[in-house]
């Protein structure tokens, strides 16, 4: 059943065009999401690919993952920010108008340093242009309606990645117009294109709100402090983690310490105060980052192990994740048909689940053996754990904050998203990639089982943060919607 509670002093204005569409201003919003979340996974099965066409080192081949979501992170709050400040549908057709433009770039790219560049140059495109779904969603439904859009965003943002994985191998491996690897990226070219016809005609203008000022202080440390944190742990393996490397670990701690003292102090922080307080949001945060964390470096060391040591090829590769990707849609999509008094025992179920999967899945495949009936179903079962766990966290959490900070919201949960992959593709890749000999089956299969295993314990801890998440709070009377399952 539906619950709202709505306060006056928090409506939000309205807004004819979406009033007349809303169906396809959503369709177009979760189109754009959806393309931006596909992007990371589907570059995973094409990876082999570019080693072998580029020559691309351990490094090169994190990098050409991460430098997207490095500077799509990092750039995230700001593109929230100053979409209310120029206005959603310019900020999210300018990204769209970037991120199609760096995909075609991406497809056409002739070495790996020039491939990482426009990876980077495309990952600021796509955080010109997300945190406006949210927004846009915000303000735009209400009620019940709202309830199932968020459930639908949610669902969007964390089914692109498992949809990434099959449909990358279908791409590499159709090689239509003789395109292999370029394929992934070129697919994003007629979607954008499609997506910029409409979007102009249903997404409302006039949402501006010049009064909100960029934190350019908070930008500053925080751009750094992701950077120190994240290229040591990219580029450390392959340079035997040489003294700069710690040296710039040591150096985001303090960098990130002077960007809280910072925050306390300015104006207009990027993350306000008053969004800490929305309940359960900072742990949801958290527990989401451990979770994508996670499953980006599953994804990672699934892919390189599939196709390096057992010698699987792209499309191979690609079906082995249909029985994951079916079970995570199924899960997604219906979670909300049971009933609300269950959610919180439900995430933190799905979180276990998840969690016990992937340590099976190491335990079953540290020996170097195939992919058979037994890992499949494991895999169909983890798919089934982190569906029945991360879309209802994130709408659960993204429910209860207020439409006036619906923008800082957006940046707030994505920016986690991001970062909880920019980090699993560096610590778990990195731990994947130092105890891999290249092309041996048995030192891949124990590193990759070595990998499974420590993800599982992280997702365990992750169930820990979900019981304070989800812990029933007295909710104060701003936009709140009970979600529905998204049909």
């Amino acid at each position: 059943m539906t619950q709202t509670t709505t306060a006056p002093a928090r409506s939000a204005p309205p807004n004819p065009a979406s009033a007349v569409r809303p169906g396809l201003l959503l369709a177009v919003l979760l189109t754009a999401q959806f393309m931006v979340g596909l992007d990371l996974a589907i570059v995973n099965v094409a990876i082999p690919s570019i080693q072998s066409d580029l020559g691309a080192t351990g490094s090169g081949l994190q990098l050409v993952l991460s430098g997207y979501v490095i500077s799509y992170a990092v750039l995230l709050v700001t593109g929230a920010r100053l979409g209310d400040r120029v206005g959603q549908r310019t900020m999210f057709t300018t990204g769209l108008i970037v991120f199609t433009a760096t995909s075609l770039a991406c497809g056409l790219a002739w070495s790996t340093s020039s491939l990482i560049a426009f990876r980077f140059l495309q990952g600021a495109g796509a955080a010109a242009m997300v945190p406006q779904v949210m927004t846009l969603i915000q303000v735009t439904f209400t009620g019940a309606a709202r309830g199932k859009a968020l459930a639908r965003y949610a669902a969007v943002i964390s089914g692109g990645a498992v949809v990434g994985q099959v449909l990358g191998g279908l791409i590499v491996t159709a090689d239509i117009l003789d395109t292999g690897w370029r394929g992934v990226f070129l697919v994003n070219v007629p979607i954008g294109l499609a997506a910029l016809m409409i979007a102009p005609r249903v997404i409302p203008g006039g949402s501006a709100r010049p009064g909100h000022r960029l934190d350019v202080k908070g930008l500053l440390l925080l751009s750094p402090a992701v950077l120190l944190i994240v290229l040591p742990l990219v580029l450390g393996h392959d340079q035997d983690w040489p003294a700069w490397t710690w040296v710039a670990l040591a150096a985001s701690v303090v960098v990130l310490a002077g960007f809280v003292v910072v925050e306390r102090s300015v104006a207009a922080p990027l993350f306000p105060g008053r969004l800490m307080k929305a309940p359960g949001l900072v742990p949801a945060v958290a527990c989401n980052t451990l979770v994508m964390a996670t499953f980006a470096g599953t994804l990672f060391s699934t892919a390189i192990h599939m196709q390096g040591a057992l010698g699987y090829s792209a499309l191979h590769t690609g079906l082995l994740f249909v029985p994951m990707a079916v079970a995570f849609a199924i899960a997604s999509m219906n979670w909300g048909k049971i009933p609300v008094r269950h959610h919180p025992g439900m995430i933190r179920l799905g979180l276990l689940l998840a969690a016990a999967t992937l340590i099976a899945m190491g335990l079953l495949l540290r020996d170097g053996r195939d992919f058979g009936p037994v890992e499949i179903a494991v895999f169909t079962l983890n798919g089934f754990g982190y569906g029945f766990a991360m879309s209802p966290l994130m709408t659960t959490a993204l429910s209860k904050v207020p439409l006036a900070e619906a923008a800082d919201a957006s940046g707030f949960m994505t920016t986690s998203v991001q970062l909880g992959n920019v980090i699993g593709v560096a610590t778990f890749g990195t731990l994947f990639l130092t105890h891999l000999e290249e092309h041996v089956v048995h030192a891949s299969a124990q590193a990759f089982g070595l990998t499974q295993i420590v993800e599982g314990v992280v997702i365990a801890l992750a169930a820990a943060l979900a019981i304070v998440a989800t812990r029933p709070r007295a909710v104060p009377a701003v936009a709140q919607v009970q979600p529905e399952p998204a049909t």
